[in-house]
């Protein structure tokens, strides 16, 4: 039963993968859409500028789709059609990586028509930078730097939680991810009460960022990049940034590009300067279909690595940890049994 429990998610994984490739996001009634507008309507009954209502906040908007996936997890243990189904529907449901590598291939043609307005209009389709005084190299800039991080975001971080623990780790982490994006904000209303969702947004997202890194050095040479210069550059550049994971994802890029990324960004109200990742020019916009491309390889690396882990390493762990589990519980049976053995004898005694 276990073992058809792990072929269902793995090939839920790889079904909903092949969905979001083929389909793309859902035009209308996008559930993430949905979580959006209950988590809004959460903070607006929740709030308070401190940390101490921003815990609240992320524990029950995190929590509610975590216990929703355990529970459908639950009720399909023993029917691994009904899992994979459900599997695939969450993971079709929480990556976006067909739309992500559409948005940059859209943003490559306005750049090369040279249309910047088009170009500005776009650009909030990727990120949440000011547009209005870009030209072609920052915009090109943005895009880039905007695949990156969310080849981590939207492809590989929900494919590493779905491997490792199911549709509760799928819906967990697209929330937390979710909540990340409205509330984790260094403006005056969220610096308080956003810090607990950026803190397990940045924590989730440790591993996936790191083998994101990775993987866009290995699969370099899909964009005619060099594996041994992507490689130098992530590990030179990597820790610069100044988010513990956005840094390996865009270090990892601009040496597979060969482009130099990082800057002044500027965005509604604010602006940061980050340092310099990578050696080359500034990007342009033949660079952004390469940057689609690795996104694509790295998005298919990393199916392949959590198809398998259901199957392989999650088979090896779960065994482990039931093994953990039965030791620790037949010390406590011993230990129950030795101390009602002392209470009898000493019952006894004290009857002579």
């Amino acid at each position: 039963m276990r073992q058809a429990t792990a072929m269902a998610n793995a090939t839920g994984l790889v079904a909903g993968y092949a969905l979001d490739a083929l389909l793309g996001d859902p035009r209308r009634w996008h559930p993430v859409a949905g979580f959006g507008r209950a988590a809004g309507a959460l903070e607006r009954r929740v709030y308070r500028p401190d940390r101490a209502a921003g815990v609240v906040f992320t524990a029950l908007a995190v929590g509610a789709p975590v216990l929703l996936g355990a529970a459908a997890a639950r009720v399909t243990r023993r029917h691994p059609v009904a899992r994979a189904a459900l599997v695939a529907a969450g993971t079709w449901t929480v990556l976006g990586g067909r739309t992500l590598r559409h948005e940059s291939r859209v943003m490559a043609r306005a750049l090369r028509r040279a249309d910047l307005p088009a170009a500005r209009a776009r650009l909030g389709h990727l990120c949440g930078r000011d547009p209005a005084t870009l030209d072609e190299p920052e915009l090109a800039r943005a895009t880039v730097e905007s695949v990156a991080e969310n080849t981590s975001d939207a492809v590989v971080a929900p494919l590493v939680w779905g491997a490792v623990a199911g549709l509760p780790g799928l819906l967990g982490y697209r929330a937390a991810n979710t909540l990340d994006a409205m509330v984790g904000h260094r403006s005056p209303r969220y610096a308080r009460f956003g810090t607990p969702a950026a803190r397990l947004d940045d924590l989730v997202n440790l591993v996936p960022s790191r083998l994101t890194g990775l993987l866009t050095v290995a699969v370099a040479p899909v964009a005619h990049g060099n594996r041994a210069a992507a490689w130098h550059v992530w590990r030179r550049d990597r820790a610069d940034h100044p988010s513990p994971n956005a840094g390996q994802c865009e270090a990892a890029m601009a040496g597979a590009l060969g482009v130099r990324l990082g800057g002044r960004n500027v965005y509604f109200g604010r602006s940061e300067t980050r340092p310099f990742l990578g050696d080359g020019p500034r990007p342009e916009a033949r660079h952004l279909k390469r940057a689609a491309r690795v996104s694509g390889a790295v998005g298919l690396a990393a199916l392949g690595l959590a198809a398998l882990y259901p199957v392989t390493v999650g088979r090896l762990v779960g065994a482990a940890g039931r093994a953990a589990l039965r030791t620790v519980a037949g010390s406590r049976a011993v230990a129950v049994a030795g101390a009602s053995s002392a209470g009898s004898v000493a019952g006894r005694g004290s009857g002579r």
